[in-house]
């Protein structure tokens, strides 16, 4: 191995990468690949530990490190002081993965206001709430990977999903501001939109039918996006930022 090979890998093992909605589906794929490049990952959650403690035995199995940290990115205050702690602990977060997202899906003229939302509190307001102390720190260090996860739906729109393809469409729009506010920091800030990708998030739906309208002719699998997302954390990618990268089969 020559020794720029040598002195990346240095590099990224020392980096500290916060990867939320990390216990399960994108989330889990993108804590796995990144903690394969020798990133320490810190895998958030809000119920289903087990599943985040599932994600942390097979970093670990795999030889790389991390842990586990409940917060929900909806609540402000809650995340705030849990941010805080991380970078009192780790004086650092180099990588902010937002992926924590849900969603709430009917037709607009049966959506109740609380579905409306709770979708944009997780999706978006998550969002605002994890990335605005995470980037301040980011700034102090003259160093920073964001990549947000947002999707086809929020580039195309969904019929039954006004709200989720409203969070996403507002991320993209963030994720684009936000790199220029801060790209002069040595910060990139990209965005990852998935087109269907075989995860719980779509269980209720007919992949084999669905697979009928992507050129591709199947859904993704969620270590196809995690790649994208390990690409865009990389130093090979220090010179890309406000984009947003499909992985959707050629469907948008």
């Amino acid at each position: 191995m020559n020794s720029s090979l040598n002195s990346q890998k240095t590099v990224e093992c020392s980096e500290i990468a916060l990867v939320t909605g990390a216990s399960r589906g994108i989330g889990r794929f993108v804590a796995l690949d990144l903690a394969a490049t020798g990133r320490h990952i810190l895998i958030n959650y809000i119920k289903n530990e087990a599943a985040a403690k599932d994600t942390l035995c097979s970093i670990e199995n795999a030889g790389g490190s991390g842990e586990i940290i409940c917060f929900d990115v909806a609540d402000r205050d809650q995340t705030e002081t849990t941010v805080k702690n991380i970078l009192e602990k780790h004086k650092k977060i180099d990588i902010l993965v937002n992926n924590a997202g849900i969603t709430d899906d009917t037709l607009m003229v049966r959506m109740k206001p609380e579905k409306w939302q709770r979708v944009l509190d997780t999706n978006l307001t998550g969002f605002y709430n994890v990335t605005r102390f995470v980037v301040k720190s980011m700034i102090r260090k003259n160093f920073g990977r964001i990549v947000n996860i947002t999707s086809t739906s929020g580039q195309m729109g969904q019929a039954g999903q006004v709200n989720y393809s409203a969070s996403k469409a507002g991320l993209i729009g963030a994720t684009k501001a936000l790199s220029r506010e801060v790209s002069s920091r040595n910060i990139t800030v990209n965005a990852v939109s998935p087109g269907f990708i075989d995860t719980e998030m779509v269980k209720n739906l007919s992949l084999e039918e669905i697979a009928k309208t992507i050129p591709m002719k199947r859904a993704g699998t969620p270590r196809e996006v995690a790649s994208a997302v390990t690409f865009f954390c990389s130093h090979q990618a220090s010179y890309i930022t406000g984009q947003v990268l499909g992985v959707n089969g050629g469907i948008a």
